[in-house]
């Protein structure tokens, strides 16, 4: 599910959903119109062969269309995917439980199941923020919105590859995400909720997710397998899907190309079909080993790619815990990329900062996703 990709005028930040009180839930926000939305049917997926392999969007994907939540649901609908993923509050609008109720109800007439998340639930990251409450706080807050929700889990994360670096060593950030699980074990069995930790943005390899999930429990810990966010972590996408199977609640999909570089290798997100993971190979095993887990797409297709300069001594002093089998299956990946060369032009003369070119990436984006979505369904055999 989720990243934070360098963007054309810096990194990409998933913003967190601020001002909510600490006691009780959050009031709406203003979102705004979509553009060229496509019209939902009443039920898009009616007399739809039953899958198993059931096809999802990320709403993150269309972080920049400034879409309500029942316009993001009418986007999914039109797109003919079974389940729509809000992994952010800020996408809901509100969690006001009358709002979560009404989100819940235009899916249903839709058709389509739905998914909820959050940020950090790390007290010690840079991605932790502290003005939503405790980590506790905000875990269980989650919990009810779930429950309105009607679903079983709650998809968040530890933090992002930054936590690799700074005064608290790593192994510290994953011990303290261990004992946020531990504070809430009770509530989210008595709510039969469970929590979703993600690999994310260069946080976790997958043998630290699996041994966070292991000793916070599994009975009410499972994982987001992100194949993205996997290369960001100097793994084999497919070594991080065959760790994570086991605890696998949902998913985050991308394909990515790596190739190597003067000083290591270069890793951009890219459409899928068009990297180097063997995204085929990884939708396949997928099948094999989650058959009843959604194939859920979180497209975030880079203007630029991220360096890892394992070739200079110092960078490995913030990934000391790398397994060297587990860096040998990544290297062998670069070894077999080259430089990605399709990122669209952007508009001719136009500022990176400009409404011009902001309105080209939201374009973009959507053309994006929509393109994805017709590949795994086409090509994958998903949904």
């Amino acid at each position: 599910m989720n990243g934070t990709p360098a963007g054309p005028s810096g990194p990409l930040e998933r913003r967190g959903f601020l001002g909510l009180a600490t006691s009780g839930l959050a009031t709406a926000v203003s979102i705004g119109s979509p553009r060229e939305l496509p019209a939902a049917s009443p039920n898009p997926m009616q007399n739809r062969p039953a899958s198993r392999h059931k096809l999802g969007l990320d709403f993150f994907s269309l972080r920049s269309q400034g879409w309500s939540p029942f316009e993001l649901l009418d986007f999914a609908a039109k797109s003919c995917v079974e389940v729509g993923h809000f992994s952010e509050p800020r996408f809901l609008g509100s969690l006001d439980p009358g709002h979560l109720r009404k989100v819940r109800e235009h899916a249903g007439r839709l058709g389509l199941e739905i998914e909820v998340g959050m940020g950090s639930i790390c007290p010690t990251s840079s991605r932790f923020n502290k003005e939503d409450g405790t980590a506790e706080e905000q875990l269980i807050r989650m919990f009810g919105v779930a429950k309105i929700l009607g679903l079983r889990f709650v998809r968040c994360y530890l933090g992002s590859s930054n936590d690799r670096q700074g005064d608290v060593p790593f192994a510290q950030h994953i011990e303290n995400t261990v004992k946020t699980c531990k504070a809430v074990r009770n509530r989210a069995l008595e709510m039969n909720v469970k929590i979703a930790v993600e690999n994310h943005a260069g946080d976790m390899q997958a043998l630290q997710l699996k041994q966070l999930i292991e000793e916070a429990g599994k009975d009410y810990v499972g994982a987001l397998v992100d194949a993205g966010n996997a290369a960001w972590t100097l793994e084999d996408p497919l070594h991080t899907l065959e760790t994570l199977a086991p605890y696998a609640l949902t998913t985050g999909v991308r394909d990515s190309a790596i190739w190597e570089t003067e000083s290591g290798a270069a890793v951009q997100w890219v459409p899928f079909g068009e990297g180097n993971v063997g995204i085929r190979r990884w939708a396949e095993r997928f099948k094999q080993l989650c058959p009843d887990t959604t194939f859920e797409l979180e497209i975030i297709n880079l203007r630029s790619p991220r360096e890892f300069a394992y070739w200079k001594p110092e960078f490995w002093k913030d990934y000391r815990d790398v397994p060297a089998h587990v860096f040998a299956g990544f290297e062998k990946l670069a070894r077999t990329g080259k430089p990605y060369e399709k990122v669209p032009p952007g508009p001719a003369g136009a500022d990176r900062n400009s409404p011009e070119f902001k309105q080209f990436l939201a374009d973009q984006e959507r053309r994006d996703v929509e393109r994805d979505i017709r590949f795994c369904k086409q090509e994958l055999g998903l949904g």
